[in-house]
């Protein structure tokens, strides 16, 4: 527990001051934000604005956890570096887009499929190591399982190596890419990536407190690290506090990819090792909503164009919208919200869907224990 305040503590002051220093240092070489042509017109007040700041929330997180581990004297777990890798390796990828965004002055960074490339590798070699039973502990225990999990592993039956590796993709990239799709006001991203952590904290610290490795029982929780992956979690909810200082409208610097993918990453690195996929689409339920809104803005789109049939069963136009403009938070912004009052109301239903992840995940202990 001594670590877990640590690492949160830690993060949040490096990267409180960090971010100050970073927006100096950015804006000094001028690697400001370039913004979307389609997008709405008030956002482009914001072109110039310091970016790539995601570089502190990953120093921080990095940073916290391993001086909170040393002054513990605690040695790192294999689950908490295979988070790492997977959190700073997206990161990287991220970075490469926001640089090239910067060098070449355009608000288009690497190319769908090679951005889809890296996060892909990233995800596969995450999904292999955690499978890996050279990285069993003295329980057999891997960092990742071959079962389908929604609050705990369903032990029916266990999916082959390959279809396993295939979902850790899926949930990797799919959240990767929903962070990102999300970050696009002030604040927005951050704060709710804040709440979702903040949650995943809670679970590792309650899974660690009835594990199966202190007391077996029909409940317990068969997870590796939990108490060590509730250090990383509470390191990057601290991180993610410290860059909202200066990340909370008006921006003084944005997180770019390099922070939306490192963090949607991590989201889907807890669920994977908490044993919690499911439950992470409604403690994530906002980032899930934000990317269907893509989804189907994008389908009825092409379909409305493409298919008559379609349209006279509608009643729709070739090349009808749904929303005003997506992601989400911009059809918002299209019907004349301010963009603080979308933010603070999106946090506050990241918010309701956290307490009724929690919730759910609380309330099935209960129940099977009564």
């Amino acid at each position: 527990m001594r670590a877990i305040l640590l690492g949160g503590g830690l993060s949040l002051l490096i990267s409180l001051i960090g971010t100050r220093y970073a927006i100096k240092v950015l804006a000094r070489r001028g690697y400001g934000q370039e913004i979307r042509d389609d997008g709405p017109t008030t956002h482009h007040t914001k072109r110039g604005t310091p970016t790539m700041g995601g570089l502190v929330i990953i120093l921080a997180t990095v940073v916290g956890y391993f001086t909170a581990k040393l002054i513990t004297l605690q040695m790192p777990s294999a689950s908490a570096m295979l988070l790492l890798f997977l959190f700073v390796g997206l990161g990287v990828v991220g970075f490469l887009d926001d640089f090239i965004k910067i060098s070449r002055q355009r608000n288009l960074g690497l190319r769908s499929r090679a951005k889809m490339i890296g996060q892909t590798v990233i995800a596969v070699v995450f999904g292999f190591l955690a499978l890996s039973p050279a990285l069993e502990d003295d329980r057999g225990q891997t960092p990742a399982s071959h079962h389908i999990s929604f609050i705990r592993d369903y032990e029916a039956f266990a999916l082959p190596t390959v279809v396993v590796i295939v979902l850790i993709w899926f949930f990797v990239t799919g959240f990767s890419n929903a962070v990102n799709l999300t970050d696009g006001l002030d604040g927005l991203a951050t704060g709710c990536s804040i709440l979702v952590f903040a949650a995943y904290t809670l679970v590792n610290i309650w899974q660690n407190s009835q594990s199966c490795a202190i007391e077996a029982g029909p409940k317990c929780y068969e997870v590796r690290d939990p108490l060590d992956l509730a250090v990383i979690a509470a390191a990057i909810t601290g991180a993610c506090f410290g860059f909202l200082w200066w990340n909370a409208s008006p921006a003084q610097i944005f997180m770019g990819d390099t922070g939306s993918l490192a963090l949607g990453g991590a989201m889907a690195g807890f669920a994977i090792m908490t044993r919690t996929e499911l439950l992470l689409v409604i403690i994530g339920g906002l980032f899930v909503a934000v990317t269907l809104s893509v989804m189907i803005q994008v389908s009825v789109f092409k379909v409305s164009r493409a298919s008559g049939a379609f349209r006279s069963v509608f009643r729709v136009e070739p090349g009808h919208r749904v929303f005003r403009m997506t992601p989400l938070h911009h059809h918002f912004e299209m019907l004349g919200w301010e963009q603080v009052t979308i933010v603070i109301r999106f946090w506050i239903i990241t918010g309701l869907c956290v307490a009724t992840g929690v919730g759910i995940f609380y309330a099935e202990w209960v129940a099977g224990i009564g």
